[in-house]
C-alpha cells in the first residue's frame, strides 16, 4: 500500500470525513495507517479536537496533543483563510519546497496507507505562485479528487480534473461525495461523470450508506 492526496473541488466538501472514514476502516482491517494534514488554516489552539488535523487523530486513536500536532501538521495558522491569506495575517508564508520535501519524506516512511489531506481546493494558493495543484505535482502522489452531487458540481469537478491533467498530477480515483439536501440525484451525477472522467475510477459514497463506497475506494487506493 502507498500514499494518496486527498484533495478537493473546493472547500468543505468533505476530505477530512473521508480521510476519517478510510482511516478506520483500515484499522478495522487490521492495517496500520497514517495520515498528514501539513497545511491547516482555521486553527484554534484551544480546541485542537475539532480541527481537521485534530479529527484524522482521533481516527487513529491517537492523543490530540502539541507533539501529535506538530508531527501531522506542522503548518498551522489561525485565520479561517486560503493558506496564503492565513499565513500574511501573521507574518508568515507557506514554505513551499520544505512542504513538498515533508510529503515526499512521509510517503517514502511509509509501508502502510498513507493519506495527504490537501487544504482547500485544487486551485487553492500557497503562496505567491504555488497552488495546492502545484503540491500534488511536485510531491508525485496520486491524488484522490473529492466532489459533491450538487448542482453544478458537474463543471467543478471536470475542471478540478482538467488542472490536475494539465500540471501532469496522478489522479487515483473520483470521489462523488454526496450533497446533503442536493435537487440532483448521486447516480445522475456519476452517470454523467462516467462520460468524461477518461477511465479514472468513479466511487459514489452515498450518505445514508457511506460504507459500500469507503470499501471500495479502500480496496482501489490498496
Amino acid at each position: 500500500m502507498g500514499a494518496n492526496f486527498i484533495t478537493g473541488t473546493g472547500t468543505d466538501i468533505g476530505k477530512t470525513w473521508l480521510c476519517c472514514a478510510l482511516l478506520r476502516h483500515w484499522r478495522a482491517a487490521g492495517l496500520r495507517p497514517a495520515a498528514l494534514k501539513p497545511v491547516l488554516s482555521g486553527f484554534d489552539p484551544d480546541a485542537p479536537q475539532a480541527s481537521d488535523a485534530g479529527q484524522l487523530l482521533a481516527a487513529l486513536e491517537q492523543p490530540v496533543d502539541d507533539r501529535a500536532l506538530d508531527a501531522i501538521a506542522p503548518w498551522r495558522y489561525a485565520a479561517a483563510l486560503s493558506p496564503d491569506m492565513a499565513a500574511a495575517q501573521e507574518r508568515r508564508q507557506v514554505p513551499f519546497d520544505a512542504l513538498v520535501a515533508f510529503t515526499r519524506r512521509a510517503a517514502q516512511a511509509r509501508g502502510g496507507p498513507l493519506l495527504v489531506e490537501g487544504v482547500g481546493g485544487v486551485m487553492v494558493p500557497l503562496d505567491q505562485v504555488h497552488t495546492v495543484r502545484d503540491w500534488i505535482a511536485a510531491g508525485g502522489l496520486p491524488a484522490v479528487l473529492v466532489a459533491g452531487s450538487y448542482l453544478g458540481s458537474m463543471s467543478h469537478t471536470l475542471t478540478a480534473l482538467e488542472s490536475l491533467i494539465r500540471a501532469d498530477a496522478p489522479v487515483a480515483a473520483i470521489v462523488v461525495n454526496e450533497s446533503e439536501g442536493s435537487p440532483v440525484p448521486i447516480e445522475l451525477t456519476l452517470d454523467s461523470l462516467l462520460r468524461h472522467v477518461a477511465g479514472i475510477p468513479l466511487v459514489g459514497i452515498r450518505r445514508a450508506d457511506p460504507a459500500p463506497g469507503v470499501a471500495r475506494l479502500a480496496a482501489l487506493l490498496a
